[in-house]
Parts: C-alpha cells; sequence; structure tokens
C-alpha cells in the first residue's frame, strides 16, 4: 500500500522535500516505500509525474507542481561478491560509508554528496575525480513508454559529463543500481590534484579508501558542501553551473593562464574561476540579501533563510549573463529546472 498521497496544495511543498529548502506546493503527493509500491503509484498516476528523492539537485517553482510528486523512499542494498545492487531511494552517502565500513573500495571520492542513489546515474554524479560512469554495470528501470521493467548497462546509459540518456527524460524510472566495487578495500586513484595535495600523495596513487574518504569530507564541509541545517551555506544544490565545455578558447581568454582540461568534443574550463573573474565573489548577494553565492564557494547558489525560487534564478542570470558579457562563455544550469527557468 502506499505510505500516503495528499492531495491538496495547502498540505506539502516541495520546500520541505529539497535541499534549497524552495519550492511550491504539489497538486498531490505520494511517498512509496518499496519498489512494488513505486511502481503501482508511476502506474496509476494520471497527468504529469515528479520522482522525487533526496531534493538535491533540485530548483522548483514558486509555484510548485502541477502534477503528482511521487518520492521515492525506497533503501537497503545486496552484496554478491564484489557488486552491489542499492535500491534507488537509499541515502548516497550512507550507502558509501557503509561500502568503506565494508572493506570495499571505489566510491569514497563521491562521499559527502547529499541525496539518493537512483539520481546519481541520471546525471553521471561525479567529484574529486571520480564518476558514478567508472563503478555502475547496470540499473533497473522501468520504461513508461512499454509499462516494461529491464535492465540497462552502463553503455546504454550513454554517460557523458553530468549526463545520460535518462536526464530531462521522463520515460525512465530507476528503481535500483549495481555498482562493481574494489575488494581490496583501496581507494580508485587518486586523480584529483587537490585531494592528492591533501592526502600527501602523488596523482595515480591508491589508499585505504577509508582515508579517502575522511580526506574529501573535509574538503567537502570546508566548500559548504556537506548538509548541514545550521549552515545557510548548505541550503543550495550543490554546484548550480556545470563547467563548460568550449570547441575552442574563446578570444578573451585567449593567452590567460587558467584552470583548462581535456574534453571530448573540445576544453573544459573552471565554472568558479569564470564567475569569480567576472566580479562575483563569495558570497555576493542577490535580491535583498535573500540569496547569494556560498560565502565558501562561488559555485554553489544558496537560500539565506528567506528566499524565493524568483530569488535564486534572477541570482543565477546575473551570474550567467556576467559571465557571458565577461568572456563570452556561456554557463549552464546543473540542477534540473521544474516549473522555472532560466
Amino acid at each position: 500500500m502506499l505510505v500516503s498521497r495528499l492531495e491538496t496544495p495547502t498540505q506539502t511543498t516541495l520546500a520541505e522535500h529539497t535541499t534549497l529548502r524552495l519550492g511550491g506546493p504539489a497538486r498531490a503527493f505520494v511517498v512509496a516505500g518499496t519498489t512494488d509500491e513505486l511502481l503501482a503509484a508511476v502506474r496509476s498516476v494520471e497527468g504529469p509525474v515528479l520522482l522525487l528523492g533526496g531534493g538535491s539537485n533540485l530548483v522548483v517553482g514558486d509555484d510548485g507542481f502541477p502534477g503528482t510528486v511521487v518520492k521515492i523512499a525506497t533503501s537497503g542494498w545486496r552484496i554478491d561478491g564484489d557488486e552491489v545492487e542499492v535500491a534507488a531511494g537509499q541515502n548516497w552517502d550512507e550507502f558509501v560509508a557503509a561500502t568503506v565500513e565494508a572493506g570495499f573500495g571505489g566510491l569514497e571520492c563521491l562521499s559527502g554528496i547529499p541525496g539518493s542513489v537512483g539520481a546519481t546515474p541520471i546525471q553521471n554524479v561525479g567529484a574529486y575525480g571520480c564518476e558514478v560512469a567508472d563503478l555502475l554495470t547496470s540499473i533497473e528501470c522501468y520504461d513508461r513508454r512499454t509499462g516494461e521493467v529491464r535492465t540497462m548497462t552502463a553503455d546504454e546509459l550513454g554517460f557523458g559529463y553530468r549526463t545520460s540518456v535518462l536526464k530531462g527524460e521522463s520515460w525512465g524510472i530507476v528503481l535500483s543500481v549495481r555498482f562493481a566495487l574494489r575488494a581490496d578495500g583501496l581507494s580508485a586513484p587518486i586523480r584529483y590534484a587537490e585531494l592528492a595535495r591533501t592526502l600527501g600523495v602523488e596523482q595515480g596513487a591508491r589508499v585505504p579508501a577509508a582515508q579517502a574518504r575522511e580526506a574529501v569530507l573535509k574538503l567537502r564541509q570546508g566548500k559548504g558542501m556537506v548538509l548541514d541545517a545550521s549552515d545557510h551555506d548548505t541550503w543550495s544544490a550543490g554546484s548550480f553551473f556545470t563547467n563548460p565545455i568550449v570547441a575552442e578558447i574563446p578570444p578573451a581568454l585567449e593567452g590567460v593562464e587558467m584552470p583548462r582540461y581535456p574534453a571530448d568534443g573540445g576544453v573544459k574550463l573552471s565554472a568558479a574561476w569564470l564567475i569569480e573573474r567576472a566580479g562575483f565573489g563569495k558570497g555576493h548577494p542577490g535580491p535583498g540579501g535573500r540569496v547569494s553565492l556560498s560565502t565558501k564557494h562561488t559555485l554553489a547558489l544558496t537560500n539565506r533563510g528567506s528566499a524565493s525560487t524568483a530569488d535564486l534564478l534572477a541570482l543565477a542570470r546575473e551570474v550567467r549573463d556576467g559571465v557571458h558579457a565577461r568572456f563570452g562563455v556561456t554557463l549552464r544550469p546543473e540542477p534540473l529546472l521544474i516549473n522555472c527557468s532560466l
């Protein structure tokens, strides 16, 4: 049976279910605690459906969502040799912590990321030199087009930088995810320079997974990227803009020393570097001071406690347009925009 179904817009708002603490009412709200409940909910709903996990990658408009929100509250995982299958609604960092504690390596560089497991393949979540695509082998997915549950391999998911074939689409609903882990308890090769410096090792070295997890959490906490209800710098959707990939360096950046990395289709630039050099420093305020860039990291747009989604989007536009005017580079949002737009 479904845990709850709330039909009136005054009963719940999406602000209660997103890390930004923003978003208006849902027309209906369903909580699914098992895979069977999730399938039953999705199959029975008429009209627009919004699948909600941890709410860490959503910007929901002030008018809310004019359909049914299905909260995926499934949990748990099953270890099979050096592979593990985990439910889509499982809290991501709790799962990562458990794999490290159980003596497995591979996911430690993705520690501290908020949200649920099912969201990670959709946008190919990544941090500190590691992406979900590095370890994911397959997912179980409900295909709303055919009404069938099917397995999709990593190759079928078409992973790219912060994207997959599921991102921005409504036909595929992730039910569970399967990862191949490292049974030796060592981390993946440390690729990210900042993390290597923190650990005191050369890039490419491997360290105990628990040691890498501890270092990643410390780095993320210093940037306000670990959820803390008392810290408004964490009232965000994480990095709001993706690092832009350009086919060629824009004229305004020719000969300029800046972070840049090889990428499919061109060169990846640092969004944080562009934002700061365009005149938007840490703590840069938006409308009425109700929103601002994080005081710890310029990539996070934060709710200072009394904001609206309109406030947040106004700040996002200011930053996006300022970077484009200064450098000719267009920044694109990383979170999904629901019933709102830039």
